[in-house]
């Protein structure tokens, strides 16, 4: 199908749920990917996915990432402070040391991406709309003349994504009991033992940033840095990095189960106070 075709096929699904489907059809003639995931973002909520080629449900890393790790993540963080509508690569989102964190290796690295070209669409009510196409090992980097494809149509995909959001948006509604910001996250993580500056720079580690894009983003030295860091592990009784990842991730979990725990109790109290039964067991996010 030639690329006419395609955008005529696309404007026939524009306002449907299918959208979607033959949108990413339509991108295969233009670049190579062999995975991909459209989702939208919503300040801290958590991410909705509208399409994707994982089993979510199955792929325990996917689902790890949509409901606790995204905080994390370089594209999240990039929507978070302010990127703009455009065409990107993970590549140049992510910190120095992305790929050397933990959280990297926990939900990346099973993925095997070589590439991920992600298109970014800002929606009204502060939604922000992703397309992310991944390229494994198998394809390797994405070569400049796809990406320039890419980047042609990207004002094409911009304004059909904010028409099928115009269409279908009550089918993706954000739950806003899954606010979770990295900040809180942060405060309440080593809250009795953690300075202020040390849960600054502890966030910028779980990121994935270097000393030396600690320093430069903080404007202190790299020596005073390391000491942190030294100060940090201590405090939490920790020897490496992946112990710090896991410290936090358990520190989310903690999060959620008490948020779900309020959610329960308040719909108990409801119904009991007009009379309806209610069997609420408690459910514990895995």
């Amino acid at each position: 199908m030639d690329w006419n075709k395609s955008i005529a096929n696309m404007i026939n699904h524009m306002s449907l749920q299918s959208w979607p489907v033959v949108m990413i059809e339509s991108l295969q003639a233009l670049a190579h990917f062999d995975t991909w995931l459209i989702a939208t973002y919503k300040q801290q909520f958590k991410p909705i996915v509208v399409h994707t080629s994982y089993q979510i449900e199955s792929q325990k890393k996917i689902h790890r990432f949509l409901n606790k790790a995204y905080l994390l993540d370089p594209l999240f963080n990039a929507i978070e402070n302010g990127l703009n509508d455009g065409l990107y690569r993970l590549r140049d989102l992510a910190p120095d040391q992305f790929n050397n964190t933990e959280q990297y290796k926990s939900c990346y690295s099973d993925f095997d991406l070589s590439d991920e070209i992600i298109f970014v669409t800002r929606l009204d009510n502060g939604v922000v709309f992703t397309i992310s196409l991944g390229r494994t090992s198998k394809l390797g980097g994405i070569s400049r003349v796809e990406l320039n494809r890419l980047k042609s149509v990207q004002p094409i995909l911009q304004a059909m994504s904010k028409q099928f959001w115009i269409a279908q948006s009550s089918q993706y509604v954000h739950d806003e009991q899954s606010r979770y910001s990295l900040e809180h996250a942060i405060n309440t993580f080593g809250s009795n033992v953690l300075t202020p500056r040390e849960k600054q720079i502890t966030a910028l580690i779980l990121q994935g940033h270097s000393s030396k894009s600690i320093s430069e983003s903080l404007n202190i030295s790299v020596g005073t840095i390391k000491v942190h860091r030294k100060s940090i592990y201590m405090k939490l009784d920790i020897c490496r990095e992946s112990e710090l990842f896991s410290q936090f991730i358990n520190r989310l979990h903690t999060l959620l189960n008490i948020t779900l725990s309020i959610i329960l109790s308040k719909i108990t109290y409801t119904c009991r106070g007009i009379g309806l039964p209610l069997l609420a067991p408690y459910y514990q996010y895995n």
